[in-house]
């Protein structure tokens, strides 16, 4: 197997490598099923003033977080310290998104260097994984909810692991002083949030387990007011046990132990996630995925995340018509890129999972000879009903089945430019809020495993993204970052929610770098997404707008909320700006 998936990784090396080197980039370093309604609350959804610095920038979604991140900056620190910083505290004040007991992508470019590198802190599937492991003794798959709760949806939790990898590379200040802030706030005690409240009160799993609902419920089982002063002394005591041990105490011993025990005892749904599971845990570094858009080149995730691959078809099947001449999110423009996210989407289901265990066509997927004969199935005044994948260059017909995973958007993102000239694009996820509602010292433990289709194989062919042991479900999480051509750095950008993530960070994408928007009003303006059936649309904005002209051209429209997270820095002349987005409480901090 370590082989086989040492041959794999090689072989998705040469992917655009003369493109890097174009650019000046000169080295690469070491869902079908439709979702349901999202639980995040949304914000006002109105542009904000940017927010511009000199020297460095992040962007977070808690001004907590970002504070955090800020004062790592001011201290010398790095964008990957930073990063660092900002999730530590973000796992204790955003706890239903993401944290320890998760896992994360991240692009990271190192100045010194010049190399843009993509670390896979992606959990992963125990040793004791089934691909019947969801089904039903009947063999019928369960509702998404009866799956997620309890120790049977947890994977081996990456996030850890992978930045300490990372710090090690890319780290200027010591480990233990990132934990500093997140410490402090722990032992202190935060505000609960407007937007934590809500999710409290919507997210029915929290009564499930008596230590869950001892934190975020009051003793006669209420949601715990805005306002109120949440103390995690448990998480603090985890936090400096970490600090001083580093990444190694929580994979090894008590920590491990613990939530090993936790999840096998679990009175709901309870898992075979071992101690030894976690001790074995290993973060990679794969190579990224790029495409030249419009003169400028994106780098995204690859697999197992979906969402680079995903986000660069998209961009690869516009390039395809002229969207500078048309108005920003007209008519036609929606129309078209709804269409190029239909078609983007249909290959996804049925190509890309766990690329060791799985030969991923990405080089073929993202030929552009390949992506040009896609475009011409976009009919400029037609929607398409249903597509089925292409036959991408590498990929074999017949073999593979779309698989019928499904992922709720209850993620983070976080984007740092600092001092330095280094660049951070980091998304994280512990899976649905508040994951599988199980807590051990303080931290959520996910529900990662329930991003695998629950079914192994459909109409008599296997699912690439079935469950298997040691497996990474695959994710569409999409830290982006894009170059100039010569190879600066112009923009790190990820959101979460879901497999809608792809459409938001491309529809912002698409905002800059064709329309030249305003960050803040690439990011505000109402999200549109087709997952390869309806075309989606958020409640308000485009809606009244859009609606009547999408349906006359034979869109299926439904009207939701959309709540995208996207959080960006930017290069503007000599100046940084980011930009948080207004549906969540995301801000900009720096110098």
């Amino acid at each position: 197997m370590m082989v086989a998936a040492a041959m794999i990784l090689l072989r998705s090396w040469s992917i655009h490598i003369l493109c890097l080197i174009f650019y000046g980039i000169v080295g690469i370093g070491a869902a079908s099923a439709v979702e349901r309604e999202s639980p995040e609350p949304a914000g006002e959804n109105a542009s904000q003033e940017l927010v511009k610095g000199r020297q460095d920038l992040i962007a977070a979604a808690n001004g907590h977080a970002a504070s955090a991140g800020a004062t790592v900056l001011q201290s010398g620190g790095s964008a990957l310290d930073a990063a660092i910083a900002a999730q530590l505290v973000l796992n204790l004040v955003e706890p239903q998104s993401s944290g320890m007991g998760g896992g994360a992508f991240l692009l990271y470019f190192d100045s010194a260097s010049r190399e843009l590198i993509s670390y896979d802190g992606r959990e992963t599937a125990p040793a004791s994984a089934q691909p019947d492991m969801f089904l039903h003794s009947d063999g019928t798959v369960p509702t998404y909810f009866a799956a997620l709760v309890g120790g049977n949806s947890v994977g081996a939790p990456g996030l850890l692991r992978m930045l300490s990898l990372a710090h090690e590379n890319h780290g200027r200040l010591s480990w233990g002083q990132l934990f500093t802030p997140a410490i402090d706030i722990a032992e202190k005690g935060f505000a609960i949030s407007p937007r934590l409240h809500t999710l409290i009160s919507k997210i029915p799993t929290l009564n499930q387990f008596e230590n869950t609902a001892n934190y975020f419920l009051t003793p006669d089982g209420f949601p715990k007011a805005v306002g109120t002063k949440l103390i995690n002394e448990s998480f603090a005591q985890t936090l400096r046990e970490l600090a001083v041990g580093g990444a190694e105490t929580f994979y090894r011993g008590p920590i491990a132990r613990d939530i090993a025990e936790t999840i096998s005892l679990a009175g709901i749904n309870p898992g075979g996630l071992t101690a030894l599971d976690i001790a074995d845990y290993q973060p990679f570094v794969r190579p990224p995925v790029c495409l030249d858009y419009r003169g400028f080149l994106v780098c995204g995730m690859g697999p197992p995340s979906s969402g680079g691959i995903a986000v660069l078809q998209i961009l690869g099947l516009l390039s395809n018509f002229d969207l500078g001449s048309m108005k920003p999110w007209s008519a036609d423009a929606a129309h078209l890129f709804l269409e190029a996210s239909r078609l983007a989407f249909a290959d996804r289901s049925r190509y890309v999972a766990d690329p060791d265990f799985v030969r991923v066509p990405v080089e073929g997927l993202l030929d552009q000879n390949y992506l040009d004969r896609r475009a011409s199935l976009i009919n400029t005044f037609r929607a398409n009903d249903l597509v089925v994948p292409g036959l991408p260059p590498g990929a074999q017909a017949g073999v593979l089945s779309d698989d019928d995973s499904i992922e709720f958007p209850s993620t983070t993102h976080i984007s740092v430019f600092d001092r330095h000239g280094n660049v951070a694009s980091m998304t994280s996820s512990i899976e649905f809020a508040f994951g599988s509602a199980l807590m051990v010292r303080g931290f959520l433990l996910n529900n990662q495993l329930t991003d695998f289709s629950f079914s192994s194989e459909r109409n008599g062919r296997p699912v690439a993204n079935r469950v298997e042991p040691g497996k990474r479900p695959r994710s569409s999480m999409a830290p982006t970052v894009v170059f100039e051509r010569g190879g600066r750095p112009l923009l790190a950008i990820g959101s979460p929610g879901g497999s809608r993530i792809i459409c938001y960070v491309s529809k912002a994408l698409v905002g800059v770098l064709d329309w030249e928007l305003d960050l803040n009003d690439a990011i505000a303006f109402p999200n549109l997404c087709n997952r390869n059936g309806v075309t989606e649309l958020e409640v308000g904005g485009l809606a009244g707008d859009l609606e009547a002209d999408l349906v006359e051209r034979g869109h299926k429209v439904v009207l939701r909320e959309m709540t995208s997270g996207l959080h960006a820095i930017m290069v503007a002349g000599d100046d940084l700006v980011g930009a948080a987005d207004p549906r969540r409480e995301g801000v900009v901090r720096g110098h």
